[in-house]
């Protein structure tokens, strides 16, 4: 096996550096806001007291008891602890759209027509979904 072989492409090292970083980024913001949530520095939507008698409900039933958001709806709830908390999931769900972005100018210089076609896709697939337009799913 030629040392060729063993490489990485540049593409392949920028997208595993920007998820790399992300990762730790948004794990780092998860454990800060979820300490900001236990500690009661913020206002709760669900007192942490009262999250026992709601862990067994289905979603659905779950957010219609609580009259909860759903979809982007958890950016007006931003300042609460508990809604807090999303924002190191939204990154961390987010990097894979980051990633393609980062790559596709490499993949333009590279005059690799193909994958640049798959990743503008990609992030075009990824970016509708997540931006509730389509209003599908169970919730």
């Amino acid at each position: 096996m030629s040392n060729d072989r063993l490489k990485a492409s540049e593409e392949q090292l920028a997208y595993a550096n920007i998820l790399n970083y992300g990762m730790w980024i948004g794990l780092a913001v998860a454990v800060v806001t979820f300490i900001v949530y236990v500690s009661g520095v913020l206002p709760t939507f669900v007192p942490i007291e009262d999250m026992p008698k709601y862990w067994g409900m289905k979603a659905g039933d779950y957010i219609h008891t609580l009259n909860a958001p759903t979809g982007w709806g958890w950016v007006a709830l931003i300042g609460k602890g508990d809604y807090l908390n999303f924002i190191g999931i939204a990154m961390l769900a987010g990097l894979t759209v980051l990633c393609y972005l980062i790559i596709i100018p490499i993949l333009m210089r590279k005059k690799d027509t193909p994958y640049v076609i798959i990743a503008i896709l990609e992030v075009a697939v990824l970016v509708l979904a997540a931006s509730g337009i389509l209003k599908t799913g169970g919730h």
